[in-house]
């Protein structure tokens, strides 16, 4: 295995920063982690994971899809995308990068492919690193997940003062590749002795092995109608923060703009937590909170494991506990249902 020292990682990303863009977690002003592309003087944050997920380099928060204007009687459209560059994504953790296939079935597998997100795809290489100390509020064991050894183009770990990496796709070889001048060849027994750590402290979190048993698509009905619904969106505010945070919530809108004597048509994140997310000419089949509220969850736990093969569209991050300024999230949906009594499940309006 190759690995280097980590007082030696900044002359890394200078290597790898000098031909192609590095992006990777730094500390922020108030103290938590954002990605950014690498510069001279950049320092790799030490955080566990970012505040938004890394999803943001393939489905950003605003995108232009097309430009277009009249000249006379014809309609002049432009495609405003640029070229891309290879990129590389450093410290992306395993609940991102779960989530990057989990948004890959929707836009990737499904017809039509979205050819915007396929081409920062295509240009990325995704570098992983492994958890040496999960949080409280980690869980992504539970949907099977392994933080001490992510998925990946590149696998790498942090262990007794250095940066382990491991390439498992050819994107990742390519990586290996243009690092191995800094990169030194030695055993693996630091690397097993830190997954063997990070295995005990996972297996310690307190929703590590929250039971998902219930949550099954032959009992979809079931669930829709339990009475837990409406019990838990009364204090829901629909602020969204939970949507936009979230490493696999892939729902946006299109609106066009005036802009230079022609129209912008751009897209832009949206919430299903939002009254008007489902607002039509006609009407809006999501009148409540409490309906805004069970499409969230129902999604993530029942619809999307449905249409891919038992695939929950939660990957266990922990943002949501995290981040929602009333402490609802889904570990405590689950257990609110987990915990009825299940000839009692189904209850209240529908």
């Amino acid at each position: 295995m190759l690995s280097i020292s980590s007082e030696k990682i900044d002359s890394l990303f200078e290597l790898l920063g000098t031909k192609e863009e590095l992006y990777l977690p730094v500390d922020n002003k108030s103290g938590k982690a954002d990605f950014a592309k690498w510069e001279k003087g950049v320092k790799l944050s030490s955080a566990l994971k970012t505040v938004r997920s890394a999803k943001d380099f393939f489905f950003p928060k605003t995108e232009n899809l097309v430009n277009y204007k009249m000249n006379g009687q014809t309609v002049e459209i432009e495609d405003p995308r640029k070229d891309l560059q290879d990129f590389v994504i450093f410290g992306v953790r395993a609940c991102d990068a779960k989530g990057f296939d989990i948004i890959d079935e929707v836009y990737l597998k499904m017809t039509p492919v979205d050819s915007y997100y396929k081409n920062r795809r295509d240009h990325a290489t995704v570098v992983t690193l492994a958890c040496t100390d999960p949080a409280q509020t980690c869980f992504c064991s539970a949907y099977g997940l392994e933080a001490w050894n992510p998925a990946g183009d590149v696998t790498s770990w942090l262990a007794g003062g250095k940066f382990f990496f491991r390439a498992n796709t050819p994107k990742g070889e390519k990586f290996i590749e243009k690092a191995k001048s800094l990169l030194t060849e030695e055993n693996d027994s630091e690397v097993k002795k830190e997954e063997d750590s990070i295995k005990a402290k996972v297996e310690k979190l307190p929703f590590a092995h929250i039971d998902l048993s219930k949550w099954q698509g032959k009992d979809m009905m079931k669930i829709f109608n339990s009475k837990i619904w409406a019990d838990l969106s009364q204090t829901c505010l629909g602020c969204g923060t939970c949507t936009y945070i979230c490493p696999t919530c892939m729902c946006f809108d299109v609106r066009d703009f005036k802009s230079n004597g022609g129209i912008k048509q751009s897209r832009c994140w949206d919430s299903c937590m939002y009254s008007d997310f489902t607002q039509m000419a006609a009407a809006n089949p999501r009148l409540t909170q409490k309906e805004r509220f069970r499409q969230r969850f129902m999604h993530k736990l029942v619809y999307y494991p449905m249409a891919h093969n038992d695939v929950f569209s939660c990957v266990g991050c922990g943002r949501c506990l995290e981040s929602c300024p009333i402490h609802m999230n889904v570990v405590k949906v689950i257990k609110a249902y987990n915990e009825l009594p299940q000839d009692n499940a189904e209850g209240g309006a529908k």
